[in-house]
């Protein structure tokens, strides 16, 4: 089942560039739809006790260790879930653009998708790093192809600043693997593993895993992003295209945060005692820094764009805290962050679309004329601000229950994300939606067949997992208690 939720995208991305068909983008959303029913399937398979079951392993490079290894447990199956959910509905959301050689971009978005499940599903470390970087090459042409003004500068930015992380990233890598094996074994045995058990088996010193960390939190860092390392990202998700927009920021971000739990901290916890009130520090200074940008924005793209900057600040945070409550924090929002900044980048789209700018000044007066969408709108709004009884909330309660817990003038500090976050999105929704409608906004078309249909699903989600968190706290809980009972710091 895990090697075909990597093979399905990737054969229809590869079908979609190769072919071209006329109906790329219907093919493009048949695909993405049976990979979801493929991962409700999994997820069944995985509640029932059969996650063994669902690993694919075979030798890939044997002689040095390699493997093409595949495995979910519950953290990997929540971020598979979280891909493969958003999926279909960036596909949808995409067919209100028309794109110049559509059939590429299709195949661009299947590849990254494609590329994402491989991410959180990989068991050995350079095949995770496969994935990771394999991921940076169809958002790349998405962003630089089909982006907005000054998109070749910015996109470069963006590749720069990952790839350059990602190498130090390698080299922790390749130091653990080194350090595996048998050193009293014979040439002709295998030394070295980049198998997760293994590298995470390596005894470090505490100067030693000072520098491997350090190697994976740039990389980490700058995907996240967090701050100093984020200045590609407010650039990027107001140049890229929309359905690039939401990859980024729903979806791919989440490769740094997996990546923190799964091998930043499991193959070099000697040197979380040291790293981590930096790290941690950071994080917090993100949060507010960004939240401070974003009150003040008038782009409403790039306002959501701070905001998720805030917001990522504040997951990293709960991980950094490394306890039960803080690392359960962090996946739960991951998830529902995703949900929230793909809703609000769709609005953002379909307003620009209709309208002609994002400006919040040339807004006013929408919700007269399109009932719909302000109340649909509303409804994720209030999730990002994490009102009680949307999806934010029980996230944000765990994540700074956790913080808290670390360091309580940590905890209050980014207890602030609550205030602020209050602040810039009800500002911004009172600006678009109420108010004198002017001569654009009195002419706006309320939400069609399509449009309804994808806030409708986002809007529902909402509601549902603010009343009904356990669904995600239930499938990952095995796994947490797991990898924190693992990696005593």
């Amino acid at each position: 089942m895990s090697l075909l939720l990597l093979l399905i995208p990737l054969i229809a991305a590869g079908f979609v560039l190769v072919a071209r068909p006329s109906n790329g983008r219907q093919i493009a959303l048949l695909f993405t739809l049976a990979n979801l029913a493929l991962t409700a399937y999994v997820v069944m398979a995985f509640q029932s006790g059969g996650g063994e079951a669902l690993a694919f392993r075979t030798p890939w490079v044997p002689n040095a260790g390699i493997s093409f290894s595949l495995s979910l447990d519950g953290i990997s199956l929540l971020l598979v879930v979280l891909t493969n959910l958003l999926a279909p509905i960036i596909v949808l959301s995409s067919f209100g653009r028309t794109y110049e050689h559509e059939n590429r971009y299709y195949g661009m978005v299947l590849m990254m998708l494609g590329a994402l499940n491989g991410v959180f599903m990989a068991e050995d470390g350079l095949l995770f790093y496969v994935f990771y970087e394999l991921a940076l090459i169809p958002i790349y042409f998405i962003c630089a192809i089909w982006g907005g003004q000054d998109r070749i500068r910015v996109t470069l930015k963006f590749f720069i600043y990952t790839f350059i992380g990602s190498l130090f990233m390698l080299m922790s890598l390749i130091y653990v693997y080194l350090q595996t094996g048998d050193p009293l074994a014979g040439n002709d045995v295998i030394r070295h593993s980049f198998l997760w058990r293994d590298l995470v088996a390596v005894p470090l010193s505490p100067s030693t895993a000072w520098w491997v960390m350090l190697g994976f939190f740039v990389a980490f860092a700058v995907k996240m992003p967090i701050f100093p390392f984020h200045t590609w990202q407010p650039d990027t998700y107001t140049t890229a295209p929309t359905g690039g927009t939401m990859l980024l920021s729903g979806i791919m971000l989440k490769m740094g945060v997996y990546g923190v739990i799964r091998w930043m901290v499991p193959l070099a916890p000697e040197a979380m005692h040291t790293l981590v009130p930096t790290f941690m520090t950071l994080a917090v200074v993100g949060i507010v820094y960004a939240s401070i940008i974003a009150v003040k924005q008038s782009d409403f793209k790039r306002l959501i764009a701070y905001s998720s900057i805030a917001h990522v600040g504040l997951i990293a945070a709960g991980v950094f805290a490394w306890n039960k409550t803080g690392v359960q924090g962090s996946l739960i929002q991951m998830f529902n962050h995703g949900i929230n900044v793909v809703g609000l980048f769709f609005v953002a789209d379909l307003i620009e679309r209709r309208l002609g700018t994002r400006s919040l000044a040339d807004m006013g007066g929408i919700a007269k004329s399109a009932p719909r969408l302000a109340t649909l709108f509303m409804i994720i709004m209030l999730g990002a601000v994490a009102v009680p009884l949307t999806n934010g909330f029980p996230g944000e309660f765990l994540l700074l229950n956790g913080i808290w817990n670390y360091n309580a003038w940590m905890g209050a500090v980014a207890g602030l994300t609550i205030i602020f976050g209050a602040v810039y999105m009800l500002r911004a929704y009172g600006l678009a939606m109420f108010g004198e409608p002017n001569e654009a906004t009195a002419q706006f078309a309320d939400l069609d067949t399509r449009e309804l249909t994808i806030l409708g699903v986002l809007a529902f989600l909402v509601l549902v997992l603010g009343f009904f968190p356990q669904t995600i706290l239930g499938l990952t809980d095995q796994s947490v208690n797991a990898i924190l009972g693992a990696v005593q710091i």
